[in-house]
Order: C-alpha cells, then sequence, then structure tokens
C-alpha cells in the first residue's frame, strides 16, 4: 500500500481539500413521483454553473427518470457546491493534523470496514489512487468499491477541512484578545498529534499496529442476496 507522506504543509493556508485534486463530494438521495435517486460522485467547482443542469439533464435522460428530477437534482448539486464556495479565500488551519479515517461501507455485495491515520498536511495525496491500491490488497472485484471508498475518505476530508476553517478563525482571535487560548489550542492539537502518532507507531499515512491487527486490520465481507435484500430493506424504513 502506497504511504502518503507529508509534503510540508503548515497552517494557515487558504480553504481547498487536502487532496491533489480540489473535488466537491457530491451526494443525492432525491425522491419524486414513486421513484428514488441515490448518487454520490466528486465535483469540480472550476466547472462552469451550466455543466450542473447538462448532468441532471443527462442523467434523467438516462436513467429514464421524472423530468421533474431535473430540477432537483441541479438544485441539490447547486446548494452543495454553493456551501463549498462559501468557504473559498477563507484561511484553514493544518498545524499537525494526523487524522483517523474510517470505512464502513455496504457496496453491493461488498461489506467493508477499515480505519487508518491521513496525514492532512498532505495535499499531494490522492484518495482515489488509495482506494484502487486497497481494493487491490483486499482482492475486492467489484469495481464500484474504489469509488466508493474514495468518496468516503473525501466527506470525511471534507468535513475536517471545515472545521479547519473553524480553528483558523477562532486562532486570529485568539491573536487579538486571547493569546493564551491560541497558545492551548495549538498545544492541544500538537499533543492529539502526538498521540496518535504513539498509538499507531506512524511513519506514513496509514498504519496499522501489530498488536492491534484484529482491531485495525481490514474486514471484507461478502452477503448473500437475502442479506443485501434485508439490509435495502431496513435502510428503504429507515428513509421513510
Amino acid at each position: 500500500m502506497k504511504a502518503l507522506g507529508s509534503s510540508g504543509w503548515k497552517g494557515p493556508v487558504k480553504f481547498r481539500m487536502p487532496t491533489a485534486e480540489n473535488l466537491v463530494p457530491i451526494r443525492l438521495d432525491i425522491q419524486s413521483e414513486g421513484q428514488r435517486y441515490k448518487d454520490a460522485f466528486t465535483w469540480n467547482p472550476s466547472d462552469p454553473d451550466n455543466e450542473v443542469v447538462v448532468f441532471a439533464k443527462r442523467t434523467v435522460k438516462d436513467l429514464k427518470l421524472p423530468s421533474a428530477f431535473i430540477t432537483q437534482i441541479a438544485q441539490s448539486i447547486q446548494s452543495q457546491l454553493s456551501d463549498f464556495r462559501a468557504y473559498e479565500g477563507q484561511d484553514m488551519y493544518t498545524g499537525e493534523k494526523i487524522i483517523p479515517i474510517k470505512l464502513d461501507l455496504r457496496v453491493n455485495h461488498t461489506l467493508i470496514k477499515d480505519q487508518f491515520l491521513w496525514d492532512l498536511n498532505n495535499f499531494e495525496s490522492d484518495p482515489e489512487e488509495f482506494a484502487r491500491t486497497l481494493c487491490k490488497d483486499l482482492g475486492v472485484e467489484d469495481p464500484e468499491v474504489g469509488p466508493a471508498v474514495a468518496f468516503a475518505i473525501r466527506e470525511q476530508l471534507y468535513e475536517i477541512a471545515i472545521q479547519s476553517v473553524a480553528s483558523a478563525r477562532e486562532s486570529r482571535l485568539s491573536k487579538k484578545g486571547r493569546r493564551g487560548s491560541d497558545h492551548g489550542s495549538a498545544s492541544k492539537a500538537s499533543g492529539l498529534s502526538m498521540d496518535l502518532v504513539k498509538l499507531f507507531s506512524f511513519k506514513s499515512s496509514v498504519v496499522r499496529k501489530r498488536k492491534d491487527l484484529d482491531v485495525y486490520e481490514p474486514v471484507v465481507d461478502l452477503l448473500t442476496s437475502e442479506e443485501v435484500d434485508a439490509l435495502e430493506a431496513r435502510e428503504e424504513r429507515h428513509a421513510r
């Protein structure tokens, strides 16, 4: 598995996804006229806005969905892009941040669980490449699992990037009137990183300590059709 080493970035930097490609994770779950459309994918925030409508129309045509889905798909994507763009230009505190990433996914008949550390300062990291390598190492054959793993990683990185904007904002306030709090915040973040380093014997962004293999080793299960049907029925009840 390829290690994702730090590229030496220190905070603050301007907000963006802490990955090589600045892609926004988009999740859709739309119901209309008795039909439901669910999807998850990434979007380049630099793409022209009219591409959203083009995508919505093509999706509705390809999946033979009611025309009402066009507006709802476009609006949902545009709303999520607007949320992302609202953070652009703002400072994002990175500092010493080694964060845990957790996977608990079901894709078709494949159930995959894993947890590992990720270097938030590595702005050259590639979740898609990592996901491909992970699936290859685990012998996962379903081609849809890799993209789902990469998306799950990007979603978690996005949430942490948003939290990092708040950290940078608090740091600025501390420098203006609460210098002691600023030092304490930085020390706390550094302490957390060091605790994680000690726990996982950190040498790269993906480490599993030998004595904890039963806890941190990836788990892959292939579900039967009956198990998948039961899970989907349960998910449908929760959705209602």
